[in-house]
């Protein structure tokens, strides 16, 4: 018969392996799953940023081709 002994370290070493399989799943995975769900946040902010420089972009184009007409207005 095995002794109490065997059978523990037997037990322990089989609910040891079990345990540690998903870790050793996750350090091979290149991507965290939790990686593409914290994205959408900062690339809405990132759109919110690119609109304002957009409108920044346009008003001073607004601005020097009013310039741009008031000059050949009085050159003329």
């Amino acid at each position: 018969m095995i002794s109490r002994l065997a059978h523990l370290s037997v037990a322990t070493f089989i609910s040891l392996a079990i345990g540690i399989s998903p870790i050793s799943v996750m350090a091979a995975d290149p991507v965290p799953a939790t990686a593409p769900a914290a994205s959408p946040a900062a690339s809405s902010e990132e759109k919110v940023v690119e609109k304002k420089v957009k409108k920044e972009k346009k008003t001073e184009k607004k601005v020097k081709k009013k310039s741009k007409k008031k000059a050949k207005a009085v050159i003329q």
